[in-house]
């Protein structure tokens, strides 16, 4: 059975994570002086928090680091019962080769209140003996307690080049040849997440050498192309070929109304027409994804936001 890349090719250094120098440049500087303090990494999925964790243990503690390094996820339990027990008890123990040991918590934001509360009282507790890493999508969520105790690192989405890069290396090691419009298709579905980006192309990759049109394929997205004629022809006034083109994304390709919309939202942007028309369209583009959201009809809300395109005069606009 084929590993799964995203664990056959995780980063086991800082030195190896990708688009988030920022951060790694000082946890390299404390791994140094071989003392850290309570941290808290905050960003996007799919960008390093767990992969910079690991490689920060495994620098910190050398071969010992499995037995001073423990990772909890707080949305499998999120009330107190699991700041009481699994965290506090292995708080307790005493570190193996090294003057204190590490919890990792991931997707901490998803704890209550309560729990949070009891969190940062075993984090004062156990101060000498446990450093704690907490990761969240969203600092907010966290307590201010706990964020003031704590080094606030925030990731963000890796850029294009970076990903590219390392893709590009993922690709050498198992054989495969990516183009530049491939590694686009990529980089464009996956949005700067590191892991997603692996897992498509490990997905892609089932035909021998990946080709844009299976990633969009697996993903299941609109293809820039086919939502830039869909808004092409609706601004032009030509509603019944944008209605046809509409039904061959919905039905041939099997696209949701959310991934057009998505899709549409993004294309906007790159549209050559005046601002103002790009105001109007990124509203309407907003208020119909709402609709959705609220449970409309794929088809009826989509043609009815291209009912709204075809009424702007765009070179008015």
């Amino acid at each position: 059975m084929s590993e799964v890349w995203t664990e056959k090719y995780r980063p086991r250094k800082l030195d190896d994570i990708v688009g988030q120098s920022h951060v790694t440049s000082r946890l390299k500087a404390w791994v140094a002086k071989g003392s850290i303090p309570n941290m808290l990494f905050a960003g996007p999925a799919g960008v390093g928090k767990t992969s910079a964790s690991l490689a920060l243990a495994r620098e910190l503690f050398g071969t010992n680091w499995r037995h001073n390094f423990n990772e909890l996820n707080a949305s499998d339990e999120r009330g107190i019962e699991i700041v009481r027990g699994r965290i506090k008890e292995f708080a307790k123990t005493r570190p193996i080769g090294s003057a204190f040991k590490i919890i990792f918590l991931d997707e901490s934001d998803a704890l209550t209140p309560e729990a949070q509360q009891a969190l940062r009282r075993t984090m004062e507790q156990f101060s000498g003996s446990t450093r704690f890493i907490l990761s969240c999508n969203y600092s907010s969520r966290i307590i201010e307690p706990i964020q003031s105790r704590c080094a606030v690192f925030r990731f963000r989405m890796v850029e294009e080049k970076e990903l590219e890069g390392y893709l590009k290396k993922i690709a050498e090691a198992e054989g495969l040849k990516l183009d530049a419009e491939t590694l686009k298709a990529i980089y464009t579905v996956s949005e700067g997440d590191a892991r997603k980006s692996v897992n498509l192309l490990q997905a892609a990759s089932f035909t021998g050498n990946p080709a844009p049109e299976t990633v969009y394929d697996i993903a299941a997205q609109a293809k820039p192309q086919d939502v830039r004629q869909l808004l092409e022809l609706s601004l032009g006034g030509k509603f019944a070929e944008a209605r046809k083109l509409l039904y061959q994304m919905l039905v041939t390709s099997g696209l949701s109304g959310q991934d057009i919309i998505r899709g549409i939202h993004k294309e906007i942007f790159s549209l050559e027409i005046p601002e103002k028309a790009k105001v109007e369209m990124v509203g309407l583009a907003g208020e119909f994804e709402f609709r959705l959201d609220q449970g409309g009809s794929d088809d009826i809300q989509l043609l009815a936001l291209l009912a709204q395109f075809t009424k702007i005069n765009a070179g008015k606009a």
